[in-house]
């Protein structure tokens, strides 16, 4: 496998593609997400594209870290962790909160290291600028983990453990408050085409909504529904990497 020279960083799972490297795919988690959520996405969207997983503070291997609380100064240190890595053109994919997260950082990459994004893909969130603000991070710790169990994902049971939520829950609510309260004054448009993924059974995001992103790109943009919510990505994994693989070639 080829590995670059990119300096070692506590910010990215690195899965190294099978041949040397011709892109990289950034992957950002969802709210309460972690980088292990992409681990099966290694090798699978083309030889020659090496897939970096983004870990939050605040969790895993990062648990001691204080948990972000803005969207601004975790797309500062994205965009910042990132620049080792801008060798060869990069292609972001954010799934919800990942989504926004990708924008911003699309935005500072574009500023800093023009033409070095090939790609933002963003899934299952409202375009930046029309994103409905939300106040689920000041409820209780009840209310927080029933949100967690209505949007579905894997492993939304362990959170019954009390001695799993009390280490889980500051990282989901964190996450929830920099959801929650992002929204973009403008629709500032990023140096790259962007494409769009979404559940077509997903309570909370619609089709309209997230044809809204073409209004932030330069480039083209496309919009792909796949069966299932808000987390069709786990049963429609296949078929969703085969798409990205496509846009990323």
């Amino acid at each position: 496998m080829t590995v670059t020279t990119a300096a070692r960083t506590p910010w990215f799972m690195r899965h190294p593609a099978p041949r040397k490297a011709r892109k990289r795919l950034v992957c950002l988690p969802h709210a309460g997400g972690t980088a292990t959520f992409f681990h099966s996405w290694a090798g699978a969207v083309g030889e020659d594209v090496e897939v970096l997983a983004t870990r939050y503070p605040g969790r895993q291997d990062r648990l001691a870290e204080p948990c972000p609380q803005d969207m601004a100064p975790l797309a500062d240190a994205v965009a910042e962790e990132l620049a080792p890595f801008l060798d060869v053109p990069v292609v972001l994919f954010g799934h919800s909160m990942g989504a926004s997260l990708g924008y911003e950082v699309a935005l500072r990459l574009g500023r800093s290291h023009p033409g070095r994004v090939a790609g933002l893909l963003v899934s299952a969130r409202e375009a930046p600028h029309c994103v409905t603000p939300k106040e689920i991070h000041l409820g209780s710790d009840d209310e927080v983990v029933a949100e967690v169990k209505r949007l579905g994902g894997d492993g939304t049971d362990l959170l019954d453990d009390p001695d799993i939520r009390e280490i889980v829950l500051p990282s989901v609510r964190g996450d929830f408050r920099i959801s929650g309260t992002y929204r973009a004054a403008a629709p500032v448009p990023v140096d790259c085409p962007v494409f769009g993924y979404v559940g077509d059974r997903d309570a909370g995001v619609s089709e309209s909504d997230m044809r809204r992103w073409a209004e932030v790109s330069t480039g083209d943009f496309g919009l792909l529904m796949l069966p299932g919510g808000h987390f069709y990505l786990a049963t429609q994994r296949d078929a969703l990497l085969k798409d990205i693989s496509v846009r990323i070639a």
